[in-house]
């Protein structure tokens, strides 16, 4: 697993991502948050660039044990959800590893 942040995390949702992934997904900002404290989250060692931004991905699990897949970026230490929605069949496999 990466290490992304040496200080506490905070979010950055505005007019461009906030609800997003509800209305795509039915999955709430605030879902999105609890992964990044998932004890068994994993994050991809790989990442990919996107419009010259580093775009990362996480799988981890809701306080309510929802299972996400979920792609950030890091903006000024303030992390932004991309898209957040829940693992197939495939990716449940990955993190139970």
């Amino acid at each position: 697993m990466m290490r992304l942040f040496r200080k506490p995390v905070s979010f950055e949702w505005d007019q461009g991502n906030k609800d997003k992934n509800l209305v795509k997904h039915k999955v709430t900002d605030e879902e999105c948050e609890e992964t990044f404290f998932d004890s068994d989250k994993k994050v991809a060692n790989t990442l990919v660039k996107i419009k010259g931004e580093n775009r990362y991905l996480l799988i981890g699990a809701t306080k309510t044990e929802r299972l996400l897949f979920i792609v950030f970026t890091v903006r000024e230490q303030k992390i932004r959800v991309i898209s957040a929605r829940d693992l197939n069949k495939k990716e449940r496999n990955l993190y139970d590893q």
